[in-house]
């Protein structure tokens, strides 16, 4: 699931400042998952500016309308014949809603609402982690299931760094040390040679490194 957070109020407010006529655009997927830009979020943040528009004295209309995914032509297209109505549309998707809008109503200023901060998931009510960078080729396999790229805060593949402390990375106390982890689960198995293994270099042309990414799905295709 990609986690985001809705963008400081102000820096909302600065973006449509010079705006009378508003549209808030939210979404359905993600966001809507992690309580950051579904309908409820999409009215409250509607109401928020209506009332800190109306303390400069200034009016505001903000229209808003949820849609099932920001990420998929065919649903952006449920806001064709309204969209150019306005001075400005905010996006309340993570970075993927604001850029396919924007590539389908080109005469449009679109904005985004939240700031996208990562692929994870919940680990208890109301508190997501990371867990995947989206590096393409995973390898989590190798080590039991945990994925060193992601969740260690050097990224190292080969073994502990020598800064963690009783299980907690040297960046943060609650930080667990994911290498710690990947230990003790391969000593608890009595495959703790698994780690003495030589393992190829990662292929890293999958990942953000080898450009911009596209994944095609022939079969698809011909549907």
């Amino acid at each position: 699931m990609i986690v985001a957070n809705r963008k400081p109020l102000e820096e909302i407010q600065d973006m449509i400042k010079d705006c009378g006529n508003v549209l808030l655009v939210g979404c359905k997927g993600c966001v809507t998952v992690c309580n950051v830009g579904g309908k409820k979020e999409v009215e409250i943040l509607a109401a928020t500016l209506k009332i800190a528009r109306k303390k400069e004295g200034k009016a505001l209309n903000i229209d808003e309308v949820t849609i099932e995914r920001q990420c998929d032509p065919e649903y952006i297209e449920l806001v064709k014949e309204t969209v150019g109505n306005y001075d400005a549309v905010i996006s309340m998707a993570c970075g993927v809603g604001p850029q396919f809008l924007s590539e389908a109503y080109p005469e449009q200023k679109f904005y985004p609402g939240l700031d996208t901060e990562f692929f994870g998931g919940a680990v208890q009510h109301g508190v997501w982690e990371e867990r995947c960078a989206g590096c393409g080729t995973c390898v989590i396999h190798k080590y039991d299931g945990l994925c060193p790229i992601a969740r260690c805060s050097k990224s190292i593949m080969h073994g502990p760094c020598g800064g963690s402390a009783q299980g907690m990375c040297e960046i943060s106390s609650e930080v667990i040390c994911i290498w710690d982890q990947i230990v003790k689960k391969k000593m608890e198995q009595g495959k703790l040679e698994d780690l003495l293994i030589t393992n190829n270099a990662k292929d890293w042309r999958s990942a953000r490194d080898g450009g911009p990414r596209r994944a095609i799905r022939e079969e698809l295709l011909n549907e």
